[in-house]
């Protein structure tokens, strides 16, 4: 799986996403907001978990095998925007809105918004289509909870 999506990344159009390597790339993003301030912390971490569990319906030994796939992925995987393109056209608006709501209850797990996550969040909400008002509706429900 991991080498057909890597593939479609690659592509100069990245094609059509299976779903699950929607969810494989869904979670890569998380691994990569989470990752982007050098600090990967372990609430980063099982907040993904958390969040790929709830949103998926897996147990944790299945949302801790899909992390861990998804930092493989995002360790090889070509810049964001090709990495978001994919993720845009296989996601319709209203579920993108609520990856930009799980992106930013990551980068708030560790309770420090690093200058690196909040210019990635700009950038990963604008090429994911979520306009700022969503972003900032998502961020202010992340904080929240």
């Amino acid at each position: 799986m991991l080498d057909r999506l890597l593939k479609s990344l690659f592509a100069p159009e990245p094609l059509q996403l299976a779903d699950a390597d929607a969810r494989l790339a869904l979670t890569a993003l998380l691994v990569r907001l989470a990752r982007s301030d050098h600090d990967y912390a372990r609430a980063e971490i099982d907040e993904i978990e958390g969040i790929i569990a709830a949103r998926y319906g897996l147990g944790q030994a299945e949302a801790t095998a899909l992390r861990c796939e998804a930092e493989a992925l995002e360790a090889e995987a070509p810049d964001t925007v090709r990495f978001t393109q994919a993720i845009k056209q296989a996601v319709p608006y209203e579920d993108r809105r609520r990856v930009i709501e799980s992106a930013w209850a990551v980068v708030l797990a560790d309770g420090a918004r690093a200058s690196e996550e909040s210019a990635l969040m700009r950038l990963v909400a604008n090429l994911l289509g979520v306009n700022d008002r969503d972003s900032n509706i998502a961020r202010q429900k992340a904080a929240k909870s």
